[in-house]
């Protein structure tokens, strides 16, 4: 019975976190500085207010805030200190194998550190994962020492379990419908050899929108009164003039050799 109980405490762990870190995301993506425009993304691969990369995120805190006695090191300080520097690099190496998969099985990026100093596939980087440590720390200090008794109780709780089980049947219902959006942007992008920036997908459509003086949806971001292949397709033009002036783009390396290919061409000819 334990088992269960301690599966319900990671299970309700999941579900917060992967709420709270949506709103986190909410706001941090409003008001960043790229955003001029300051529109509201709906961010991550769901549709939903759920982000399940920080459900893991705080079930991996959860369970490595209870290894600090197994460091050996003698000094609290020093220890703790060895205990965020765990944390940090628990959550790049989750953001690192997330962002791995989504890339090869769906050809999607769901965030982007291209312009972040020493950048791994703009995937993972050092301010990131120094911002992991922080929030490693302040769960250490301001929120484990306070959900214990809290977790305790909501696992015994039949009630509560009975939301939980709800969740988790909402993000199964989700899970269903983003997965068959995304297999047609990834049908258009293995065409076009592209790996599309999910967010810079859902800023483009926002702008569109705006554009059209037409209806525009925070959480179903991708259905509007136009058609996703149309947005697709202005989508890859718009990459296609910023590749041509050299700017950040969603074309994988060999499409741009070609597209370079053909601008050296074109110039060629001109000169004829």
């Amino acid at each position: 019975m334990k088992i269960f109980y301690k599966l319900i405490i990671l299970a309700l762990l999941f579900s917060a976190g992967s709420f709270i870190g949506w709103g986190i995301e909410v706001f941090y993506r409003r008001f960043k500085p790229d955003n001029k425009e300051r529109i509201w993304i709906n961010p991550g691969f769901l549709t939903g207010p759920c982000l399940p990369l920080y459900g893991f995120g705080l079930t991996i805190l959860y369970l490595l805030a209870s290894l600090e006695k197994h460091i050996g090191i003698e000094s609290p300080p020093l220890r703790k200190l060895m205990l965020f520097a765990i944390m940090a690099a628990a959550m790049t190496l989750i953001e690192l194998i997330a962002g791995e998969i989504f890339i090869i099985r769906r050809h999607l990026k769901l965030w982007d550190y291209t312009n972040e100093r020493l950048n791994y596939k703009g995937l993972i980087c050092p301010r990131f994962s120094f911002y992991w440590a922080v929030l490693g720390a302040f769960y250490y200090f301001i929120i484990h020492p306070r959900i214990l008794s809290g977790l305790n109780w909501f696992s015994h709780n039949l009630l509560f379990s009975f939301v939980i089980g709800f969740f988790y049947g909402v993000l199964a219902i989700d899970l269903s419908y983003s997965f068959s959006i995304t297999d047609k942007i990834k049908a258009f992008a293995e065409e076009n050899e592209m790996v599309i920036r999910y967010e810079e997908l859902k800023r483009h459509i926002h702008l569109e929108a705006e554009r059209r003086r037409s209806k525009y949806r925070f959480l179903y971001a991708l259905s509007s009164e136009i058609s996703l292949k149309e947005h697709l397709k202005s989508y890859m033009e718009k990459q296609l003039d910023r590749a041509r002036d050299g700017k950040l783009n969603d074309f994988i390396d060999k499409r741009l050799e070609k597209l370079q290919r053909d601008i050296t061409e074109i110039k060629e000819r001109r000169h004829e």
